[in-house]
């Protein structure tokens, strides 16, 4: 502190006096959290009444269709904006170049239709990226050496893009880090006809080992086996390179930007707000969630405290919204 500060020295200044009341406190809050910050990452199966618990993600499950439309409606009822779409695909649609993410009756598709059909003011946002349906588990198409050829992959993600468009989904999220793929994606949006339809794209998203429980719900664990996406997702070492990847995606035509995962990297998504000021979000990904969840279980932490904690922790850092798994506890914490 210099002597040009504009603040009084103690005893003058006495910074607990804004901390004495809960009325001054929440006078002087600098950031809010509300249910309208948060989307609410679900994972969806094929079938009829199936419900299965994804074990390494306490109170998290793959839904059939017909059991996530009352979750839908309880969004609605919470205000939570947005759904984001993750499929859990049967083994025996997953092939090499994994077509069935383009298939327009594929399980995406679908519940994309009915979930706009029942709830139109629900925004629905879907994964763009090929791992739930790859034989291999990459989120692209590898080589004779086991690379992934990025132009190929992306000639496969504007199809799986147009197909979700088509099916008439808010938000497309290119979740693949292919260099490229956002241009590509908005070209092909446009030419067709497809002009509303925004693009978040995940433009700093790590390699980063916070996503194993996710792998688990969507089925690719297996698949993927002791290969790593270390030549595509970002080494965590670096931030610098997280604004290069922003601002190439913003210049292609993403609407919105992510950082992935959420708690280990703030300062990411600080960097990316102050250095872009666009539409920033920070996904809370499934090892965070199952970190809390298993302290809260043990009685090591007080579950709704840290939740609410962590969630105004993005907030915080300038985090415009929150994907969270929490998204619905959270919602009914903040409106009650």
């Amino acid at each position: 502190m210099t002597s040009s500060t504009p603040y009084a020295p103690y005893p003058a200044g006495r910074p607990r006096r804004l901390r004495r009341d809960a009325f001054n406190r929440n006078l002087v809050r600098e950031n809010t959290l509300t249910a309208h910050d948060l989307i609410y990452p679900v994972f969806v199966h094929e079938g009829a009444n199936r419900r299965e618990a994804v074990a390494s993600m306490p109170g998290v499950e793959r839904l059939s269709l017909d059991l996530l439309l009352p979750v839908a409606e309880e969004c609605v009822r919470l205000q939570i904006p947005a759904m984001a779409l993750f499929p859990v695909i049967d083994q025996s649609l997953k092939t090499y170049g994994g077509e069935e993410a383009f298939n327009p009756d594929g399980l995406v598709p679908r519940v994309v239709r009915e979930l706009k059909k029942r709830f139109p003011d629900l925004g629905v946002m879907t994964d763009v990226a090929l791992d739930p349906y790859t034989s291999h588990g990459q989120d692209g198409l590898p080589d004779e050496n086991g690379y992934i050829v990025n132009e190929l992959t992306i000639e496969a993600l504007v199809k799986q893009a147009l197909a979700q468009a088509d099916a008439g989904v808010d938000i497309v999220a290119p979740s693949d880090m292919m260099d490229g793929r956002i241009g590509a994606i908005r070209t092909a949006l446009e030419a067709h006809g497809h002009i509303h339809t925004r693009i978040m794209a995940y433009s700093a998203k790590y390699a980063s080992a916070f996503y194993g429980p996710f792998r688990d719900a969507v089925g690719s664990a297996a698949n993927l086996g002791k290969s790593d996406k270390k030549t595509y997702q970002m080494d965590p070492a670096n931030s610098d390179e997280a604004l290069r990847e922003v601002a190439m995606d913003i210049a292609e035509g993403a609407d919105m930007v992510m950082v992935k995962p959420g708690m280990p990297y703030l300062d990411v998504v600080r960097r990316v707000k102050d250095e872009f000021r666009v539409p920033t979000f920070a996904y809370q990904v499934s090892g965070e969630y199952a970190m809390l969840k298993a302290a809260a279980q043990n009685g090591w932490l007080d579950h709704d405290r840290v939740m609410l904690e962590s969630l105004m922790a993005f907030k915080r850092a300038g985090a415009d919204g929150v994907l969270t798994y929490f998204a619905i506890d959270a919602a009914r914490l903040l409106n009650a």
